[in-house]
């Protein structure tokens, strides 16, 4: 399979799979209860890093959970998803947040929009092409000297990750790509990017995998 058709094939399992399951989600992740202190730590410090009056992408924003997270200090944040069942959750529990339904690879806005684009395990859907695509459309979006944040677990395998929805009943597919940081380092560095902060962590919890999370300047 070329990564094109793979690309077409994944979002549209991405988006029935969300579409299926986004009021489950909702329930079971309200907030960061997935998230470690080391992954709090990484959105902190990217947060404090953007202008005080800046506007930030939640790029995958899902049904909202990290949105709170990124509108401190009067931050305006936008958040897109590609599934309208997630964005419908996201604008019952966060409905003060602007939001629209978009693929990561062509977002809705003007080149130039945004200080920040926060992409929190977003691009794990999607193969080489995809990851790539999201990347420099993510450069797009941001002012000059603008910060992109990618989060992603680790490793270098495809995971049938439906298959853990499957098992509580949903009939669903769904892949998830895992990278090394350099990998993502080096799809940042190819379309725009440079990096500024990194965090690598092994696995805890519940994980399978260990995590990563990656910051970097546009060009």
């Amino acid at each position: 399979m070329d990564h094109e058709a793979s690309g077409r094939d994944d979002r549209a399992d991405v988006r029935a799979t969300y579409d299926t399951v986004a009021k489950a989600y909702a329930r079971w992740f309200p907030g960061t209860e997935p998230e470690q202190a080391a992954d709090l730590e990484m959105v902190a410090r990217f947060v404090a890093s953007l202008p005080a009056a800046g506007r930030v992408l939640d790029a995958g924003c899902g049904t909202g959970r990290m949105l709170p997270l990124l509108a401190g200090a009067g931050r305006e944040v936008v958040g897109v998803d590609l599934s309208p069942a997630m964005l419908a959750g996201a604008a019952l529990a966060q409905p003060e947040h602007g939001l629209a339904c978009a693929d990561l690879g062509a977002l809705p806005f003007r080149t130039g929009t945004f200080d920040g684009v926060f992409a929190w395990y977003s691009t794990i859907h999607g193969d080489e092409a995809a990851l790539r695509a999201a990347c420099a459309e993510a450069r797009r979006v941001l002012r000059p000297g603008g910060l992109l944040l990618v989060a992603f677990q680790v490793g270098s395998t495809v995971h049938d990750t439906g298959a853990t929805y499957r098992r509580l009943g949903y009939d669903v597919a769904l892949r998830r790509y895992d990278r090394t940081p350099d990998q993502v380092a080096l799809a940042l560095h190819e379309t725009g990017f440079h990096e500024v902060d990194r965090m690598e962590r092994g696995a805890m919890g519940s994980e399978s995998t260990g995590q990563a999370v990656l910051v970097a300047r546009a060009g």
